[in-house]
């Protein structure tokens, strides 16, 4: 894919970083003293845990050197690092490695997992938010509008590149390598202005690798009317039940 958008990514600041401070209100470590956000994109929710560990040297890290170049000039004042999480080495041992909605687009959980314990201090905490993308009604409808048969084969592939397991997986893992697990799910229900508000959202995260397979303005335009149309179906059909 190209480069992330952090302007478009910001549009909807507020629902995007409530599941980081959510998270974060989960942790009960006290007094960290090195914390890093992987895939920290903007560096909203690298600010979350600014707001609640002051004193802490946090770190945010993303791939994406346009998501970095907007957290360096919002918040100057934090370290930011572009590089790859699975390639990315440090002498630090964190006590809290802490990442939002970003390990979807990760391939190798099993080894990602194992790469974010290596990188804890002795008692170090690992924190992870994982979008259920498939699960969501968008999501649901965006998989059914790339099996159209406009769609269907310019689209194929583009869901591998979601990296999405079960609890099973998750809980099998890390009981390997934590003595502690909790695992839960939000269901976070956003109040946006219309139906194309919510494909908007969309455009600059799950909805991305989609769109950039189209060559030409009319089909993209094309393809976005037949997703909003379905959008705007799905929700009337769930507010009608």
């Amino acid at each position: 894919m190209s480069d992330w958008n952090p302007n478009l990514y910001m549009q909807f600041r507020s629902e995007r970083t409530q599941p980081s401070i959510d998270l974060i209100s989960k942790i009960n470590s006290v007094e960290p003293k090195s914390i890093i956000d992987v895939g920290c994109g903007p560096g909203n929710s690298t600010q979350a845990l600014v707001n609640r560990w002051p004193k802490a040297r946090i770190t945010g890290l993303d791939s994406s050197s346009t998501m970095i170049q907007k957290a360096k000039h919002d918040y100057p004042n934090q370290e930011w690092i572009v590089a790859d999480a699975l390639s990315y080495e440090s002498e630090i041992k964190y006590d809290i490695v802490f990442s939002n909605a970003v390990i979807q687009w990760i391939p190798n959980h099993e080894n990602l997992l194992k790469k974010f314990h290596e990188s804890l201090s002795d008692n170090g905490l690992l924190a992870i938010q994982i979008p259920l993308f498939w699960d969501m009604p968008l999501g649901k409808v965006i998989k059914e509008t790339a099996n159209d048969i406009r769609w269907k084969d310019l689209m194929e592939g583009i869901a591998d590149l979601f990296t999405i397991h079960n609890y099973s997986f998750y809980y099998d893992h890390l009981s390997n390598l934590f003595n502690s697990i909790d695992i839960w799910e939000t269901s976070y229900f956003h109040i946006l202005d219309s139906h194309l508000s919510i494909v908007e959202m969309m455009r600059s995260t799950g909805l991305k690798p989609y769109l950039e397979k189209f060559d030409n303005e009319l089909d993209i335009n094309q393809s976005w009317i037949s997703l909003f149309e379905n959008v705007r179906f799905s929700f009337f059909t769930l507010h009608c039940h």
